[in-house]
């Protein structure tokens, strides 16, 4: 089936209100869109300020709690950032797994609670410049994928897959176009595995190091659908020739 692109700004710790404007151009923006879906996760401290300030554009997210609450100091729970007015998160980001941890356990529970809270969700997955350089990339993110996946027989309607090299990230670096396609491939069939015809709904972006100078080449890649972005994502400047390419596609 064909599926509509999709590309999704990860503001990650950035942005105050003084930064609500550029929400708001974007938005404005994005109203004429044919054929893409854009979204900006936002700190949990700006959700309502910029919900506010686009009205109709969807705010997400940068994460959720893996329980839906409890005694969990400085958290946020799904219940609360869908109370602020996300309408979807990103969970399993690999900042959140390297730096703080987390398991594809925790990735799983975080996504069964979002969806269950009615949100939409982004999944990340992704491999390190180790494993990528001992030829393991394709399996790492394949069993890291599985394990994250959310056991549910109607994920596939709220779920996306973000696929960033770690080592992509935030650097420069883009992974080289065959690499991609390989890796959406091998994302794609383990979605299949999982879910059966329901995978062909979900959409796999490509996150790492996206901007406007490179954003065409990556969605003409086959098997890409869209990316999550995350410096480029902070202006409208910057974002929406990422976003004309998506339409452009």
């Amino acid at each position: 089936m064909a599926r509509r692109m999709f590309v999704a700004g990860n503001w990650k710790m950035h942005g105050t209100r003084a930064d609500v404007g550029q929400i708001t151009a974007i938005s404005i923006d994005c109203e004429t869109l044919k054929q893409t879906d854009v979204a900006l996760c936002v700190p949990s401290t700006l959700i309502t300020r910029a919900v506010a300030a686009a009205p109709g554009f969807t705010i997400g997210a940068q994460d959720v709690h893996h329980e839906s609450k409890g005694a969990f100091t400085g958290s946020v729970s799904a219940e609360m950032v869908r109370d602020a007015g996300a309408k979807l998160t990103i969970v399993g980001h690999s900042e959140r797994r390297e730096g703080l941890g987390e398991t594809n356990e925790d990735v799983r529970a975080k996504a069964e609670l979002a969806i269950n809270m009615g949100m939409r969700v982004i999944l990340c997955v992704g491999e390190s410049l180790k494993v990528r350089e001992t030829g393991q990339a394709l399996r790492h993110v394949e069993e890291q994928l599985k394990a994250s996946l959310p056991d549910m027989v109607t994920a596939p309607l709220h779920l996306s897959i973000a696929y960033e090299p770690i080592w992509a990230i935030g650097t420069g670096k883009v992974a080289e176009v065959g690499d991609i396609a390989a890796m959406h491939n091998r994302i794609r069939n383990a979605l299949e595995q999982t879910y059966g015809e329901g995978h062909s709904s979900i959409r796999i972006l490509y996150g790492g190091s996206v901007k406007g100078s490179n954003a065409r080449e990556i969605f003409t890649t086959e098997g890409v659908d869209g990316a999550l972005v995350g410096g480029a994502s902070l202006t409208a400047e910057d974002f929406m020739p990422i976003v004309e390419a998506a339409e452009a596609r």
